[in-house]
């Protein structure tokens, strides 16, 4: 009995993903991705993205070139020198944050951030686990208005927004009115049935 169970969660867990995680950054360059115009601020190399700010501290966003509606991310990030506020922007709306929070000047690491709504909902046991100068991994399952967010392997969030949009590019960000370094690596997405 206990194998048929074990058997039919696999199954579940697999038919949940048209598809395998699929790299949608090459490691190389970012031909995948919608570069912004006289850039300065992304850049390629050793199969990272680094993202630095300029000398003006004006922001930048980089959005893949595709689009998705049901989806889970993976991505790794590690934050560099500076106040670190980024995040990973789900269909061209909403964000994950990744860093300290200009408003609310704390960390808010893997806490949705939603236009004219600011975070609704705060992660829990972020500080246990994030890693402020190492690699971090970041997973966020987008099924509808439903956001599932992981931490270095541990759930640490769930949150349905009002103001989801059914389709859109994933982003990164670069905040403006910082100084900051952030590099992200192996980013991964599965598209989900």
């Amino acid at each position: 009995m206990k194998f048929f169970a074990m058997l039919m969660a696999l199954m579940l867990c697999v038919s949940d993903f048209s598809e395998e995680m699929k790299p949608i950054f090459n490691g190389t360059d970012l031909s995948e991705w919608k570069v912004p115009k006289n850039n300065i601020w992304w850049t390629v190399k050793d199969g990272t993205i680094h993202c630095q700010s300029g000398p003006k501290k004006k922001g930048s966003d980089l959005w893949s070139k595709k689009t998705y509606k049901d989806f889970v991310i993976e991505l790794e990030f590690k934050m560099g020198e500076g106040t670190v506020d980024s995040g990973l922007f789900i269909r061209n709306s909403d964000q994950i944050q990744i860093g300290i929070s200009g408003s609310l000047k704390r960390d808010m690491t893997c806490s949705p951030y939603i236009p004219k709504k600011g975070y609704p909902k705060e992660a829990v046991g972020v500080k246990e686990i994030l890693k402020p100068k190492d690699w971090n991994i970041l997973k966020v399952k987008a099924v509808g208005n439903k956001y599932t967010i992981w931490l270095n392997g541990k759930e640490v969030n769930e949150y349905e927004s009002a103001t989801a949009k059914k389709e859109g590019p994933v982003g990164l960000q670069l905040h403006g009115n910082r100084t900051m370094q952030i590099s992200f690596r192996n980013i991964k997405l599965a598209e989900i049935n």
